[in-house]
């Protein structure tokens, strides 16, 4: 093989297989080791690690003392012999060199291939360099897109604002969110296209704890989402038609947790309806019928957790144990994706969140009652834990008569001409039963994938979500037993 040969191989193996591929060829072209040195004078630590591609094995003494020698006579390249092998290097830059050691005699061409392999080498590694770089700041700002996400979830509005500015652009304030759902290869294109729809103007952001869901944070004046129809959501499922889109009402931005989960409720909807979008369903939300009769009980109810003190450090306080129920509430065990924490970790801070208030977890009713006490004091921070005096129960707050009002109107659909036969009951049957699948197919009689079909054809009759979290379990219980109350 020629020396221009060598050289055309050279550059196609840079171009087409990147620095691995071409120490490789070097390696079995000269029939010894080939790879990469740190200088001794670049100070970057083990001069056995280059920090390029792969080597599969560190490289020989005779390649790091000959990488120590060049740098000490300050050359360029350099050949030391020992016994048996010899070891040619030459500089690719400032901090590496490229090293071969050959057993003798070595390849007599073996100087010019090297040296010949030195600029499509250091031109690959620097070009591999910037892809790292590249990869690990796109990692960097998903991370701190997701951070911005959770603290809003968390109502610590002015640190997400803060996080947000360096990121670009603005969180919009009023705004919907859109959450769409696609396959995972898809939220790319969905990304680009909802940016490009709204200038930029849209904050994305993928989901933490559903792999195929993207965030969109719209500005409630966007043209695209201010008209009678939602001509965003529907751009989105036209070029994606295995996408799915739900979009909350116009919210501010600090009930940011509220239109997340309106729009995770029109994503239930939108999921069974030919255009594949679908906004929120109108209708009040239980925590607003409630504020007036339910304050002082949220208050009492949550006072013990927001007084928490920690015994150690380490510790979740009473802020970060308040998140962790509001988290797990909406998420389940899914929780865990959100908070970054072991599901041992969820599971000991729920356990402590039962002691605190007094409540057992794996019923449905002291879900629900949690639940409305969270949104009743909506980013509530640390308290004195000092009950309000004579204040009311949870059967107190839902016997009033401005939550009396909101349950019918909110069951009134389960007995209406559209609602399938049976609904009414079946929705009993698998609240009595803490919204568990197996046990309430059994009382009623039928399969699991049939109770599961019944409260899909409800989900699409309530326009909410069910079966997946954030759910609309926790309304459905309240409803019913202010019902109870009233009747």
């Amino acid at each position: 093989m020629s020396r221009s040969d060598d050289v055309l191989k050279l550059h196609r193996l840079a171009h087409g297989g990147g620095s691995a591929a071409l120490l490789g060829w070097l390696a079995t072209r000269l029939g010894g080791w080939t790879g990469l040195v740190l200088h001794a004078a670049a100070g970057a630590g083990d001069p056995a690690d280059p920090g390029g591609p792969e080597q599969g094995e560190r490289p020989p003494g005779a390649a790091v003392r000959g990488a120590a020698e060049m740098s000490a006579r300050g050359v360029r390249s350099a050949v030391l012999h020992d016994a048996g092998s010899a070891t040619l290097l030459f500089a690719l830059d400032d901090r590496r060199a490229l090293a071969a050691v050959l057993p003798l005699p070595h390849p007599a061409e073996a100087p010019a291939l090297l040296a010949d392999a030195v600029a499509p080498l250091a031109l690959v590694l620097r070009a591999e360099e910037a892809e790292r770089r590249e990869a690990r700041a796109a990692v960097a700002e998903a991370r701190s897109r997701e951070a911005v996400l959770r603290l809003l979830m968390g109502g610590q509005l002015p640190i997400a604002h803060q996080i947000a500015e360096a990121l670009r652009p603005s969180l919009p304030d009023p705004m919907r969110i859109h959450v769409a759902e696609c396959r995972s290869g898809r939220l790319a294109e969905v990304a680009r296209l909802c940016q490009e729809l709204t200038g930029g103007r849209a904050w994305v952001v993928r989901c933490p704890v559903y792999v195929r869901h993207l965030i969109m944070l719209v500005p409630a004046d966007e043209p695209a989402v201010s008209a009678g129809h939602d001509t965003l959501a529907g751009a989105l499922t036209a070029v994606a038609p295995d996408c799915a889109v739900g979009v909350s009402g116009e919210l501010p931005l600090s009930q940011a947790p509220a239109a997340y989960t309106q729009a995770f409720h029109a994503l239930a909807v939108a999921r069974g309806r030919g255009e594949r979008h679908a906004r929120f369903g109108p209708g009040p939300e239980p925590e607003l019928a409630a504020r007036e009769a339910g304050a002082d009980w949220a208050g009492t109810l949550l006072a013990p957790l927001h007084a928490y003190e920690p015994r150690r450090p380490q510790d979740p306080d009473g802020q970060e144990l308040r998140a962790t129920a509001h988290a797990w509430l909406n998420f389940g065990s899914h929780a865990t994706r959100l908070l970054k924490v072991h599901r041992n970790t969820l599971a000991a801070r729920l356990r402590l969140i039962e002691t605190l208030l007094g409540l057992d977890l794996t019923r449905l009713g002291d879900q629900a009652a949690l639940s409305l006490a969270l949104r009743l004091t909506p980013g509530a921070g640390r308290g004195s834990g000092a009950a309000p005096a004579g204040a009311p129960g949870l059967d107190a707050v839902l016997r009033d008569p401005q939550v009396t009002d909101w349950a019918r109107a909110h069951l009134s659909r389960l007995t209406g001409p559209d609602a399938p036969a049976g609904a009414r009951d079946t929705v009993r049957t698998w609240l009595a039963h803490d919204a568990r699948l197996v046990p309430a197919a059994a009382a009623l009689g039928v399969s699991v994938p049939g109770a599961r079909k019944r409260l899909a054809r409800i989900e699409a009759l309530l326009e909410r979500s069910l079966l997946q979290s954030p759910s609309g379990r926790y309304d459905l219980w309240l409803a019913h037993r202010a019902e109870e109350l009233a009747e």
